[in-house]
């Protein structure tokens, strides 16, 4: 049987919806990346140079802390990993992710929540960096992803 974890980085909440009605519709479990830090909106302030965001995104090594690891990732066929789009990248917090587990072996596929920006580079950026990796593919949703659309593209 194919077990999914549907892994999820969220700063405003949008994410983790999305994330949620993901597990519910292809019944995988529910796993949230949490920093060590929650960001605050100061620290999410884009236009200012000195948030937080702003500086772990332009520095392409910087690896926010998580505060928790998923227990039993050996369990898990396909891993779905969930993210806002920042700077046309995943947050450096998904690379903490990534780097931290061992996913080899393991289908995944990338689900991002933006405004208005593709996932594209995002997923494309990640498979270079983690070309050992198994990357399926990559979908941008909103809150009214179908139910229909999401068993499309996992199942």
């Amino acid at each position: 049987m194919n077990k999914i974890l549907v892994s999820y980085f969220s700063a405003s909440g949008i994410t983790k919806d999305v994330a949620s009605k993901i597990a519910k519709v292809i019944e995988g479990d529910l796993f949230e990346i949490e920093p060590v830090n929650k960001y605050t909106d100061d620290d999410l302030n884009w236009h200012d140079n000195n948030s937080r965001s702003s500086i772990e995104m332009s520095n392409p090594s910087s690896r926010p802390k998580i505060k928790n690891k998923v227990s039993n990732l050996s369990d898990y066929d396909t891993v779905l990993i969930g993210f806002p789009v920042w700077w046309d990248l995943a947050p450096r917090i998904i690379n903490t992710f990534i780097e931290e587990n061992n996913l080899e072996n393991k289908k995944i596929y990338v689900f991002a929540t933006s405004g208005g920006t593709s996932v594209n580079n995002s997923f494309n950026t990640l498979k270079n960096t983690y070309s050992n990796l198994n990357f399926i593919s990559a979908k941008r949703l909103s809150n009214n992803v179908s139910d229909s659309d999401i068993t499309s593209w996992i199942m």
